[in-house]
C-alpha cells in the first residue's frame, strides 16, 4: 500500500493521474490538497508516502511576458514548489515528485534545423517559464537525502483527451482544413497514460532522479495532423514546398516554431527497465479523439 497525496487540485494531469492509478494500481491510495487558498499549509503530510507535485502556472505565452508575469512564475513554479517540498520533508514524506518540463532546455528549434536533447545536453532556458522550472529543480536537489527522495520529471509535450497546449490546435485544424503544410521535423511528444504508467513506476519503485518520459514514436507535426483527421473519417492532403513560406511566418510569430520546429530526446535517455510506453502514438491519437 502507498499513500500519495497530489498537491493541485482539478489539474489536467493530476486528475488524470488519479484515475488512471485507482484503474491499475488499487494499491494506492490518493487524495489531493488545493494549493490556491493557502489551507495545505495546515494539513498534515505525515500519513502519505508520495507527494506529486502538479501545481504550476502552464506556459501560454508566445512573446515577451511582462514582469508581473515573471514573478508570478517564480511564485508558483518555483517558491510553492519548494515550499511544498520542505513541508513534505519536515512531516516525514519518502518521495517527492515534481513535474519540470523539456522548457528547461530552451524552445524548439527552427524549422529546418535539429534538436535533440542526449543527457549531456545542459539547461539552457529561453525565458522565465523555463528557469523557474530551473530554479524549482536547483531548490528540490537541496533537499534530497537518503529518507526524502526527489524525482524530477522532464517531460516533452503531453497531450490526451482533454489536455491544453499545441495537440487541441492541432486538433481544431485537422478537423477543419482540407490542406496542411507538410513539414519535415521531429519532435518527442508523452501521451497521458504513459506519463500516468511512468509515474506509478516511480512511485512503486521508490526512484528518485531526473527522467526523461516519452513515446516510444517520434512525431511529425504534419503526420500527426493526417492521423487526427483519420480518426475523424477524414482525408486530409499534406502539400510539400511550403517550408520556406513557415520560414518567413517564424519571424513574425514565435508559435510557427513551436508548431513546426524540432525538440525530441534521444531515445536511450528515456529508456526504463518497466515498460511505460503502454500506448503507440497512432492509437493514442485514436483515444485522444474519440
Amino acid at each position: 500500500m502507498k499513500k500519495i497525496l497530489i498537491t493541485g487540485a482539478n489539474s489536467y494531469i493530476g486528475t488524470s493521474f488519479e484515475k488512471y492509478a485507482h484503474e491499475h494500481y488499487p494499491d494506492f491510495e490518493i487524495d489531493t490538497v488545493d494549493m490556491l487558498d493557502g489551507t495545505w499549509k495546515e494539513k498534515d503530510f505525515s500519513s502519505y508516502d508520495v507527494v506529486y507535485h502538479v501545481a504550476g502556472i502552464a506556459h501560454s505565452d508566445s512573446g515577451k511576458i511582462s514582469e508581473e508575469k515573471a514573478k508570478l512564475y517564480y511564485s508558483v513554479n518555483t517558491d510553492l514548489t519548494v515550499e511544498t517540498a520542505k513541508k513534505a520533508k519536515a512531516d516525514g514524506v519518502k518521495q517527492f515528485i515534481f513535474m519540470s518540463s523539456a522548457i528547461v532546455y530552451g524552445e524548439s528549434a527552427p524549422i529546418g534545423k535539429q534538436k535533440i536533447i542526449t543527457k549531456d545536453t545542459p539547461v539552457s532556458p529561453a525565458n522565465a517559464y523555463g528557469d523557474s522550472k530551473v530554479q524549482a529543480e536547483i531548490g528540490l536537489h537541496k533537499l534530497e537525502s537518503d529518507d526524502f527522495k526527489v524525482v524530477i520529471l522532464r517531460p516533452p509535450m503531453i497531450y490526451g483527451k482533454g489536455s491544453k497546449g499545441n495537440y487541441p490546435i492541432l486538433a481544431k485544424f485537422a478537423q477543419k482544413l482540407p490542406v496542411f503544410p507538410y513539414v519535415k521535423n521531429e519532435r518527442s511528444m508523452l501521451y497521458i497514460d504513459n506519463l500516468c504508467e511512468f509515474v506509478c513506476l516511480m512511485i512503486q519503485n521508490d526512484e528518485q532522479g531526473t527522467f526523461f518520459p516519452q513515446n516510444a514514436e517520434y512525431s511529425n507535426t504534419s503526420e500527426l495532423v493526417k492521423m487526427i483527421a483519420a480518426a475523424h473519417g477524414k482525408k486530409i492532403c499534406l502539400p510539400k514546398g511550403f517550408g520556406w513560406c513557415l520560414k518567413i511566418l517564424s519571424h513574425v510569430t514565435p508559435l510557427v516554431n513551436k508548431a513546426f520546429g524540432s525538440l525530441s530526446y534521444e531515445k536511450n535517455i528515456s529508456e526504463y527497465p518497466h515498460k511505460y510506453q503502454i500506448v503507440a502514438l497512432n492509437e493514442s491519437v485514436k483515444e485522444t479523439e474519440k
